[in-house]
This record gives C-alpha cells, sequence and structure tokens, in this order.
C-alpha cells in the first residue's frame, strides 16, 4: 500500500533522511504506515497506541502530537464552526479550536486499568481490555517496544487484529514477536535501549508530521 506524496509530506520525508539517513532503512515502513493512516482517518477511525517505559511517554507523545497542531495551522471545518457558534461557548471555541486527528495511548485510565488488574487474573491483560472496549475494524494500534516482546503490547495488538484492524510495531532491530505478527514492522537500528529509543522519536515524528500536512499543508 502506497500514495502519491505531496510537496509538504514529501519535503518532510526528505528533511528525516538528510538528519538521519542511518534510519533509511525504515522509509519504506513510515511511507507505509502513512497510507495506511490516511486509510484509516478517511474511513473515520483511530489510531491506539501502547509501550512500556519509554515506550509508554513515547505512545502519549504521539497523541498529543496528533490531538491537535504539531506543525501546521488545524482549522476548523466552516460548517462545524458554524453549528458550533449557536452553542454556549460556541464563539471562544470556534475561535480557538484546532482540528484533531483522533489518537489514544492506552494505559492512562487509571480506574480501568486498576481495575483490570484487581478482577482479572491474566497478567499483562490491561492494554487488550481497553483495546477491546475501544478498537473498531477502522483503527490501527501501533505497539512501540524496544525488544519487540512486550507481552501486554502483543495481547493489544491480537485483539485488535481479531476486530479486523491493523498492527504495526515499532522496535529495535530485533523485531521480536511483536515484528512476527504486526502487518506494518517498523525495526529501528540500535545496540541499546537508549539509541533504538532516540531512533523511535525520529520515525514518529516523522509519520506525525507527515499525516498532519496531507490533511492541514497550511503552515502555522
Amino acid at each position: 500500500m502506497s500514495v502519491a506524496l505531496t510537496a509538504v509530506e514529501k519535503s518532510i520525508l526528505d528533511g528525516f533522511i538528510a538528519r538521519r539517513p542511518d534510519l533509511t532503512g525504515c522509509v519504506d515502513g513510515i511511507l507505509t504506515l502513512h497510507a495506511r493512516l490516511i486509510a484509516m482517518y478517511d474511513a473515520g477511525g483511530k489510531l491506539l497506541l501502547c509501550g512500556n517505559g519509554g515506550s509508554n511517554a513515547d505512545a502519549m507523545h504521539i497523541a498529543g502530537e496528533l490531538c491537535k497542531s504539531f506543525e501546521r495551522k488545524r482549522t476548523l471545518e466552516e460548517a462545524f464552526a458554524a453549528r458550533l457558534k449557536t452553542l454556549p461557548c460556541g464563539d471562544e471555541l470556534a475561535a480557538h479550536l484546532e482540528a484533531g486527528l483522533a489518537a489514544i495511548a492506552l494505559g492512562f485510565n487509571g480506574s480501568l486499568k486498576t481495575a483490570v488488574e484487581n478482577d482479572i487474573q491474566l497478567r499483562d491483560i490491561a492494554f487488550a481490555q481497553e483495546t477491546i472496549a475501544l478498537g473498531k475494524r477502522e483503527d490501527v494500534i501501533v505497539g512501540i517496544s524496544t525488544s519487540g516482546n512486550a507481552t501486554n503490547c502483543l495481547m493489544a495488538m491480537s485483539v485488535l487484529k481479531a476486530l479486523g484492524g491493523t498492527v504495526v510495531s515499532l522496535t529495535g532491530p530485533g523485531g521480536g514477536k511483536m515484528a512476527a505478527m504486526a502487518d506494518i514492522a517498523i525495526k529501528a537500528p540500535g545496540d541499546s535501549v537508549k539509541v533504538i529509543q532516540e531512533a523511535h522519536i525520529a520515525i514518529y515524528h516523522t509519520f506525525c508530521a507527515m499525516i498532519e500536512a496531507h490533511y492541514f499543508p497550511e503552515p502555522r
């Protein structure tokens, strides 16, 4: 799956390659993910994200870049803004709200997480339980793990695949079990956790910037 890049999208990808030539092996995966994200958002789907430790923070970081303006102006649709203005606080909201791209980092609902841990005997199932509640066949999940063997991410990925969604792994060079079952596997090079995670930041900033530019090409 691939799409023709706009000039803005291509400039973002070219900038990534120029800054990080060591990550050129990840470009095909980024392009495939970009095309799938376009199909997902066009179908009304959302992006689910999961990881542990630093990768948990990366999942939240990605959701933050997508749900509001990252590098570009996120103008509201005129018809929506007009409807909003008829409602309480509507003028202020229409003037200040930014359009968003739906993305959810799993694991940040403490009430759900602790209920799962207390009520369900199977260890590592919390991401999977949240995924079955939120996931749809139009959705994409990105599991982030330097080893590629995070069981709780693997469980969530299995749930979304069973629902008919698309599974993406963002891992280190080995890929692990997550890459083996993913529809799209992006394997960052690196010989330590810190080096792999530094590569992950460059990779996900690039795919976040590209999908934003696809829908919102106007500079901020």
